[in-house]
């Protein structure tokens, strides 16, 4: 189906671009079949050696469609498209357990091979399952540094444990354990001699258990463990990480099974360009370090490695990787998670109390929702993927290559679009791998470039039909150097090709303008789609003219030789503008109502003011009674400037109408109003002037008299202030005051300045009538 709407689109674009005249193929003027096949995906090239054989040079390179009509048969036509076939498609597993686990599918198909046209797309489906009861590999790797004391008697029996959490979920299950601190040099470490005896022997990283299925081994090993201790607080995690990860043999990971590695602890790690710090300048190599004892031997040699080295590794191993650390760094891993696919990250207690139904719920969430994303491996620069999910909603969701809300043996779907942008420069094949992230299984997928013509495969060297001195290919002629022509008929140097100047126009000019070829001293045009190349030198055509809104010569016009020729009534450069005048004349008569001139046909008007099709419309041109007077007084007085007869009847056209009484017409004289009346304008002038003096004087009358009001407040506040502080004086400065209050007098006398005072806030002395 994905095919068959490829097909039909390809059909209605090649069928659009020949109605529209947009046809790519014609106008890239190949020269080979090859070249031709790179222009766009819908050109095709016709082999056929009698083809086109006329007057002008026939384009071998069109589209399909139109080297048919065109008399080019369809067994000589080059059209490759892009397709997929399918190379394996073992059918997906139902289950993982069992004595065919090595057997599990969970991908199909396996292997398909691409053939790829430039430009051409191509589409491809596969299936994902994940599928019940699939063998699990753990590997427990933990920080052995001081802080993690108290995880260490926590996972004592973690064994046994977390074989019986695991059961539940898988019947092949098999643990492993390894350790790690950090690169014991300064300055992540101690280095003095007192500081190596155990327990500080600080150590890279350490591989202790492998992958077993005999918990009790598990146990044992970690009961043997001690810590250790390091200088700075981040560790050595990353380096333990890649060694896990690449020393397959050692740890003991199974091709058929689910990896998991658990990494706990209670810091940051050293990040790519830290093991600078110990003079460690060379990158770490992503290859496996594990000596005899079982430790990394480079730890010492190489620097941290990187979170890309990380990412790259643990796809490449097919390891799902689960952060184990406590709360306080769980945002920094986090963000490790972004950058590093395949991974998550959980919070661990401080004593990793809770890491068995940590590593339980890793696990689900890892084999559940929101895990199943697609990666692609070596993915070739010059190639283009596009994917569609369609998860089990059903749904195609453009854009996406990841699928939510699964469950264990939900099978979901992915749409593969692929498109060669070029082909690669050396011509090898390429290939590349589409897989599940954290999954064994894998798309392995081939890819052959179509960038040759199968004609090129029986081409004919020294060919009698290019006078021998020539290779025939795909219908045309390949001339040896020195010779020219069609069918190689001319060589550079003798006398007929010393006219080859005949070819070009002047001197510095391309051959034949480079719209043709010069065969033997005579010009032989190309073909086009657009029109015709024709002259001497090819240097005319006839669609090269001038255009107005899209259309050659405005439609009113022949184009000769990039010249608009244009057809009565009709000039300008595009034949644009007609030079007809009648719908430039006015209801009145007259040319754009004497306002303007006529352009093109179109009025364009010169009166200041004046608008309208015809000039006909301005408000601050002269009323219609005053330009009417002149043939009212030529056609009932025979008088005025238009007096003459004839002038007179050509531009007063209007019908007169005389009337004794002009009440009866007042809706006809909208045009010519009444003069208005002196007095009545004179009257409303003066009586205007002074409505507005009256209404000033009283605003100013309002504003003087508030502002009065204002001080006089003011004055009597100051006032009464002054009046009281001279009553207060007194109190506090005499010791007899005489006091005068109507037709009574007052003796007041005080014992100290504190009962003046007080005699003074219980008095309201600023009332007394006077003082003495």
């Amino acid at each position: 189906m994905w095919r068959a709407a490829v097909c039909c689109l390809l059909l209605l674009e090649n069928f659009l671009r020949s109605a529209q005249g947009l046809n790519l193929c014609t106008s890239g003027r190949a020269t080979s079949c090859e070249d031709c096949l790179m222009i766009h995906p819908s050109c095709a090239w016709c082999a056929q050696e009698d083809f086109g054989r006329s007057t002008s040079l026939t384009s071998r390179c069109d589209l399909s469609l139109n080297l048919q009509k065109r008399g080019c048969e369809a067994r000589f036509i080059e059209f490759p498209t892009s397709s997929a076939s399918i190379l394996q498609n073992t059918p997906l597993s139902s289950k993982g357990s069992g004595s065919a686990q090595y057997d599990v599918v969970q991908i199909m198909p396996q292997k398909i091979s691409l053939n790829l046209r430039p430009g051409d797309q191509t589409w491809f489906s596969l299936q994902v399952r994940q599928v019940e009861d699939y063998p699990v590999d753990l590997y427990y790797l933990m920080d052995l540094s001081l802080s993690m004391k108290d995880d260490l008697v926590t996972i004592l029996n973690l064994g046994t444990k977390l074989a019986h959490e695991m059961g539940k979920l898988t019947s092949n299950f098999r643990l492993g354990f390894g350790s790690f601190v950090d690169k014991n040099m300064s300055p992540f470490s101690y280095t003095a001699p007192k500081y190596q005896e155990n327990p500080c022997n600080d150590f890279g990283f350490r591989h202790i258990l492998p992958l077993t299925d005999k918990v009790d081994r598990f146990n044992e090993e970690v009961q043997k463990q001690v810590v250790s201790r390091n200088r700075d607080a981040p560790e050595g995690g990353f380096d333990a990480i890649l060694q896990a990860a690449v020393c397959q043999e050692k740890i003991g990971w199974r091709k058929g099974a689910y990896h998991l590695l658990v990494f706990t602890t209670d810091d940051v790690p050293h990040l790519a360009l830290d093991g600078r710090l110990g003079g460690l300048v060379q990158p770490h190599d992503g290859q496996c370090h594990l000596d005899e004892r079982n430790e990394y031997s480079a730890s010492t040699k190489m620097d941290y490695p990187s979170l890309a080295l990380l990412g790259e590794k643990l796809a490449e191993n097919n390891i799902f990787l689960i952060f184990a650390v406590t709360k306080r760094f769980y945002v920094i891993y986090k963000n490790f998670t972004a950058l590093i696919p395949g991974t998550t990250v959980e919070i661990l207690d401080q004593d990793s109390k809770n890491v068995i139904q940590l590593i339980v719920n890793a696990y689900s969430v890892s084999k559940s929702p929101g895990s199943l994303e697609l990666t692609v491996s070596d993915h070739p620069e010059d190639i283009n993927l596009s994917f569609t999910a369609t998860c089990q909603d059903g749904t195609p969701l453009p854009g996406l290559r990841r699928c939510a809300d699964l469950k264990i043996g939900d099978t979901v779907s992915f749409n593969v679009s692929v498109e060669a942008r070029s082909c690669p420069s050396h011509g090898a094949d390429q290939t590349f791998t589409i897989k599940p992230v954290g999954f064994k299984d894998r798309l392995e997928v081939a890819v052959h470039h179509k960038c040759d013509c199968s004609c090129s495969s029986t081409a004919q060297i020294n060919s009698s039909t290019c006078s021998s001195i020539g290779t025939h290919t795909c219908g045309i002629c390949h001339c040896e150097p020195g010779h020219l022509g069609a069918r190689c008929e001319c060589q550079e140097g003798d006398s007929s090709s010393v006219q080859l100047g005949d070819c070009r126009e002047a001197e510095g000019k391309q051959l034949c303008s480079g719209r043709g070829e010069c065969s033997c001293n005579q010009c032989v045009c190309y073909e086009s789609e657009f029109g015709k190349i024709y002259g001497s030198f090819c240097e005319c055509d006839d669609f090269s003219c001038t255009r107005h809104k899209g259309v050659l010569c405005s439609g009113h016009g022949e184009c000769d030789c990039g010249e608009c020729k244009c057809h009565a009534g009709f000039i300008g450069d595009n034949c644009n503008c007609s030079t007809e005048t009648s719908s430039c004349i006015s209801d009145d008569g007259n040319m754009c109502s004497g306002r303007g001139n006529c352009v093109c046909g179109h009025c364009q008007c010169t009166e200041p003011g004046a608008f309208g099709d015809t000039c006909e419309k301005c408000p601050t041109c002269p009323d219609a009674c005053g330009t009417k007077r002149e043939c009212i007084e030529c056609r009932l007085f025979n008088s005025g400037r238009l007096a003459d007869n004839q002038t007179c009847q050509r531009l007063c056209k209007d019908k007169i109408v005389t009337v004794e009484n002009l009440d009866a017409l007042s809706p006809l004289l909208s045009e010519c109003g009444g003069a208005p009346d002196a007095f009545m304008v004179l009257l409303v002038v003066v009586g205007s002037i002074l409505l507005i003096g009256i209404v000033l004087l009283a605003i100013w009358k309002l504003v003087i008299t508030i502002h009065d009001h204002q001080e006089f407040a003011r004055f009597q506040s100051a006032r009464s202030r002054a009046r009281y502080e001279m009553v207060r004086m007194l109190y506090l400065h005499c010791d007899v005051i005489l006091i005068h209050g109507g037709s009574r007098l007052f003796f007041l006398g005080f014992k100290s300045d504190s009962e003046a005072e007080s005699h003074l806030r219980t008095t309201t002395s600023p009332s007394l009538t006077s003082l003495v």
